[in-house]
């Protein structure tokens, strides 16, 4: 998963922050540490000393302070610590020294002129012994020289509620590394891959195996010697900071995440288009997607698509649109409406999921998605059915969402209508139903006037993955 980030272009984390020991390490190893725990906060790292002979300044039970204010996903600068045996400390950053550590390795073995990278991996509030559990795990370099146009790169699955993956590399569905198990790796040596191009990087798990999210490298740089660490949860939203990631690491420090590839869901939306299929160039991206339905996760590179509806099954030619540009680690809902024999014609209206990943509360984005229906507002509608816009739902018109973080609404049975703005008499009523932890477009679809399906409430439930669509017809 990956060799991926190999920024050709990257800068090093390498900061001011993370400094050499304040007191002589003496000589013997090159020592550096990857802070790659998504839930642990910036840390500083403590060597005391159980036995060397090459620190005369220094006896058993002293410690130093290696690594100061080290952030996650940052690596720190290669320290030189003479070889002998040590305890490894991690405080908070900027905890006082005399504090309890909040881990410590034991007694480690530093051997004499090696290269090492550590890695700080698993979950800081996990339970000790447990499959998520915190944990270091130093890694001596000892890369292969990579091939001519090829870079070197060794991978560590290190994401603490991901199971054993295969890497299919180039997305073929031949994965070329299989059964890497949790905190596990490819080995010390290194596997070679093209230099130059980008890849694609296919994550796959599970018997049989299933693909689970891709991304996409920029171009290696030939010769590079690279770590590359999936870290992040599989359970969190691609784009949150703790969200599944590959984390490249070169010599000079970390080059920085690369994020899972976009996911589109399509909707149908156009009242007068027939059954549809999705074409991006030659390929088929869905089929046979009919109004009110959603399609599938479609997962691909960043970038931007023309795109071309037919009609199903080898039809004619409804549209051609363009999609924004998509980018790594978001999800988007591609809204095809519009009249294929009217106007406004049809059309694409794309939403980024920017929604608030507040647990507790309920959050819903309004999307003006009817094509004949003027500028709305949408409220709560009392027992005289009397309309109270929300004002975040106000004055939308056709292609208008309100704010992408979505609107905290109260949790429960709620009924509410759409007017013309400015009034309060709702031209239509829905009765809907919301829960904690609920994030969902209100896409207003259909007809007001008639023409083909009629008006409705689509309700795109994205707290759920793949995402599923309801229909709410009026009352």
């Amino acid at each position: 998963m990956v060799v991926l980030i190999v920024f050709a272009a990257g800068c090093s984390d390498d900061d001011d922050t993370i400094m050499q020991p304040p007191v002589d390490m003496g000589k013997g190893a090159q020592v550096r540490v990857i802070h790659g725990s998504p839930d642990a906060p910036a840390v500083d790292i403590y060597a005391e000393v159980v036995a060397t002979s090459q620190i005369e300044t220094h006896a058993p039970g002293d410690e130093v302070l290696l690594i100061q204010d080290l952030a996650y996903g940052e690596t720190s600068a290669y320290i030189e610590v003479a070889a002998g045996t040590y305890n490894i400390k991690i405080r908070g950053a900027g905890a006082d020294p005399s504090s309890p550590a909040v881990f410590e390795t034991g007694g480690l073995a530093i051997p004499d002129d090696v290269k090492i990278t550590t890695l700080a991996a698993g979950l800081l509030g996990a339970a000790p012994g447990s499959t998520e559990a915190f944990r270091v795990a130093p890694l001596v370099e000892d890369f292969d020289p990579a091939g001519a146009g090829n870079a070197i790169v060794r991978i560590f699955n290190a994401s603490a509620d991901a199971p054993a993956v295969a890497i299919d590399v180039g997305n073929d569905g031949v994965p070329e590394i299989t059964d890497l198990d949790p905190f596990d790796e490819t080995g010390a040596m290194g596997v070679e891959l093209p230099a130059g191009v980008e890849l694609q990087i296919a994550i796959w798990a599970g018997s049989p195996l299933e693909r689970v999210t891709v991304f996409t490298t920029p171009s290696l740089p030939a010769g590079a010697e690279l770590f590359v660490i999936a870290t992040g949860l599989l359970a969190k939203l691609p784009r949150e900071v703790d969200g599944f990631a590959l984390l490249a690491v070169g010599p000079t420090g970390s080059i920085g995440f690369i994020r899972q590839n976009p996911v589109v869901f399509a909707l149908h939306g156009s009242p007068d288009a027939p059954a549809v299929d999705i074409f991006a160039g030659a390929g088929e991206l869905v089929d046979n997607l009919s109004f009110g339905e959603l399609s599938g996760a479609i997962q691909v590179p960043p970038g931007s698509y023309d795109l071309t509806f037919r009609v199903h099954d080898n039809g004619p030619e409804a549209a051609t649109v363009t999609t924004p540009g998509l980018v790594a680690g978001e999800r988007y809902l591609a809204l095809a409406s519009g009249f294929v024999g009217g106007q406004p014609s049809f059309t694409l209206l794309a939403n980024v999921d920017g929604f608030s990943v507040d647990p507790a509360g309920a959050f819903v984005r309004v999307v003006h998605g009817s094509p004949d229906a003027p500028a709305v507002d949408v409220g709560t509608v009392d027992a005289g059915g009397v309309l109270t816009p929300i004002s975040a739902f106000t004055n939308l018109a056709f292609g208008d969402a309100s704010v992408s973080s979505g609107t905290s609404t109260p949790i429960g049975a709620l009924r509410i209508g759409v007017s013309a703005t400015g009034s309060t008499t709702p031209v239509a009523t829905f009765d809907i139903a919301t829960v904690a932890g609920l994030r969902a477009f209100a896409v207003a679809a259909g007809s007001l006037q008639g023409t083909g399906e009629s008006f409705r409430l689509i309700i795109v439930n994205t707290s759920v993955f793949p995402w599923a669509a309801a229909e709410v017809p009026p009352n």
